[in-house]
């Protein structure tokens, strides 16, 4: 594997983990109650006490930031998770079966495909409530078409191949050729495409917070410190640089770890 892949892949790699350590070590510690209340210490740069400053309300910002990463990676996973199920069965059987299900299943995609994740937020929020649960919905929702047509290019190439019509030779049903034959062939792409989403779906997190469609704002998330922060930039920027810094590095391992998958599962591109 060249240098490059092999950078992009564990520099990806170790910004996931310190993200993900983080949300694990809230779990058995955290210096401060992220909610406590310190009007003595509001907007208070780094100091022993707060080691990433305070916030407008004096709470600390290095808690807040840990409990903020559970969110980020639990409504990124799900957003994900609800994308690649919803997508990965459409995709795959518009392509396996073609003609008249594939067309009509990817000109619902297609409709489907004209609703951003605000745009959905907003439309489910109307229907239902926002909350942490709302954003989850649209995020994955927005997403589906991305991984229906990934999936459906892939199953129509493989399924043209010689071991697939051996296997229908032989007598293999659809649901078995499908299963057995044809979607094992097409996980790489779709892996790689999940580590790239995963980084839109941080984005679009932080966005439907900020914006209050998404995590509760008595609930410490990165894209609710964001909004709160913004009326005292000119008293202190920590409230604003310490969750956009995070968003910065993890939308950034997400997108490193999807290019290096990328390369080494990509035949044409791996190396010795």
């Amino acid at each position: 594997m060249a240098l490059r892949q092999r950078f992009n892949l564990m520099a990806g790699t170790l910004m996931i983990g310190l993200v993900a350590f983080g949300a694990i070590l809230s779990f058995v510690w955290l210096p401060h109650d992220p909610n406590a209340l310190d009007f003595s210490s509001q907007l208070s740069g780094p100091s022993r006490s707060y080691w990433l400053g305070t916030d407008h309300f004096g709470r600390d910002l290095f808690s807040r930031l840990l409990v903020g990463a559970r969110g980020t990676l639990y409504v990124g996973f799900i957003a994900v998770g609800i994308a690649l199920g919803i997508g990965g069965a459409i995709g795959a059987v518009a392509g396996f079966l073609g003609s008249i299900a594939d067309e009509v299943l990817m000109r619902i995609i297609d409709v489907l495909y004209a609703f951003p994740a605000i745009l959905m937020a907003l439309l489910l929020a109307a229907i239902f409530q926002p909350g942490t649960l709302t954003a989850m919905s649209a995020i994955g929702l927005a997403t589906v078409p991305i991984f229906a047509r990934l999936t459906r290019s892939s199953v129509l190439t493989i399924k043209a191949r010689d071991y697939v019509e051996a296997g229908r030779a032989l007598g293999a049903g659809h649901a078995r050729l499908l299963t057995r034959h044809i979607l094992p062939g097409a996980l790489s792409p779709l892996i790689v495409q999940s580590s790239l989403s995963l980084a839109v779906a941080v984005l679009a997190e932080a966005a439907l917070s900020f914006l209050g469609l998404g995590t509760p704002p008595d609930v410490p998330s990165w894209g609710n410190m964001l909004r709160e922060a913004q009326g005292f930039l000119i008293m202190s920027p920590y409230p604003a640089l310490v969750p956009g810094f995070a968003i910065m590095l993890t939308v950034l391992g997400w997108s490193l770890l999807g290019d290096g998958l990328r390369d080494a599962l990509d035949p044409r591109t791996r190396r010795s």
